[in-house]
């Protein structure tokens, strides 16, 4: 038997080709479609569990509560030890203004305490003198007191003698003169006594007078030294030196700004949100920080607080919008990041770099549940 073999002929060969061709370019395309799907359904659902929450602006700043140095005395600078951008401790001294004048006025005021304390000891021995002399009057008041009421009693008991002829009229008359006499005496030191007394009282008035003299003299010390000791300006806080400007031989004024020290130790984030993503932000909530200054570099923190009002709100001129045309503009929060950054981050991080911050939200999602529940309760 013989044997058949089939050959194709160009034109089917090559339609069985382009079939081929076909098929695996379909195959090609579905499994695009289908990676595409797939991607798609991925990303959709890490926006709908992750990338929703997640709140990003760029509108972020480092910022550092700068401290004005200023000057409570005038006078001029001795010395000025440190140098721009310095770093330096708190209590380190910053401006010694020169001390002379604040000496010299410590030392008289020392000096009018100490006439003071004089004149209150001379107070005190007066005192002493006058109630001394206050019973040396009562002694002499009851003496004569004494002699009054025996002649008082001679005279009594003369009178009926007289009288009687048994004694003669001389001795009554005499008896008298001397109880007058005696009578005009106990007058006398009664004054005596009241004008001992007056000088106590009006010693005990000195003395009070010169115990204030003391005070007042004290506080003028007191205050002296204060002064004394501001002539040395130190540091309040910790941190670097920033816009000094002064200088050695300046005379400066009560109230005149120094120089600004930068707490490099105390800085944090104030990044500004639009009001419509900070629904579900809370203090607590981790955030990732990115400096343009460190592109490869992720910085974290934590939400400290969300400012109790926008950023127009605290404007010098709040906005009206009572009156004419109106513009609705998405409205910025201002909310306060703790930056978590050692030594050698803050060698590079300085107050006014712009960053890029991500808040993590997702720890509040059932803020919003929580919100229309509570809404609902109060509608009934």
């Amino acid at each position: 038997m013989a044997a058949s073999t089939e050959t194709l002929s160009p034109a089917d060969a090559a339609t069985n080709s382009g079939d081929g061709r076909k098929k695996t370019v379909g195959r090609v395309v579905m499994g695009v479609l289908a990676l595409g799907a797939a991607y798609g359904a991925y990303s959709l659902y890490g926006y709908q569990t992750v990338g929703r929450y997640m709140q990003e602006t760029n509108d972020a700043y480092v910022k550092a509560d700068g401290v004005a140095v200023s000057s409570k005395l005038a006078g001029y600078v001795r010395a000025v030890p440190v140098a721009e951008n310095q770093a330096i401790a708190a209590g380190g001294l910053l401006v010694q203004i020169d001390p002379s004048d604040f000496s010299t006025r410590l030392a008289q005021a020392s000096a009018q305490v100490e006439v003071a304390r004089a004149t209150e000891a001379a107070t005190l021995a007066s005192i002493n003198e006058a109630r001394s002399a206050v019973g040396q009057a009562q002694a002499a008041l009851a003496a004569s007191q004494r002699d009054l009421a025996y002649l008082n009693g001679e005279v009594t008991r003369f009178r009926p003698l007289v009288v009687s002829g048994a004694e003669p009229r001389q001795m009554l008359d005499q008896l008298t003169a001397n109880r007058d006499k005696a009578s005009a005496d106990v007058s006398a030191k009664q004054a005596m006594l009241e004008a001992a007394n007056d000088r106590v009282v009006s010693a005990r008035a000195q003395a009070g007078q010169s115990a204030a003299q003391i005070k007042a003299a004290q506080a003028q010390r007191d205050a002296a030294g204060n002064d004394l000791g501001t002539t040395r300006i130190t540091a309040p806080v910790a941190g670097r030196i920033g816009n000094s400007t002064v200088r050695v031989g300046q005379f400066v004024q009560p109230g005149q700004r120094l120089m600004t020290i930068v707490p490099t130790q105390a800085l944090y984030v104030e990044a500004n949100f639009k009001e419509t993503q900070i629904g579900l932000m809370r203090a607590g909530q981790p955030v990732k920080i990115s400096v343009d200054a460190l592109p490869d570099v992720d910085f974290h923190g934590t939400v400290e607080s969300i400012t109790p009002g926008t950023g127009a709100n605290f404007s010098m001129i709040p906005p009206q919008n009572a009156t004419g045309n109106f513009t609705k503009i998405v409205q910025r929060v201002p909310v306060r990041i703790r930056l978590n950054a050692g030594p050698e981050s803050r060698k590079v991080l300085v107050p006014g770099l712009s960053l890029t911050v991500e808040v993590d939200t997702r720890s509040a999602k059932s803020a919003v549940e929580a919100i229309r529940k509570e809404q609902e309760q109060v509608a009934k």
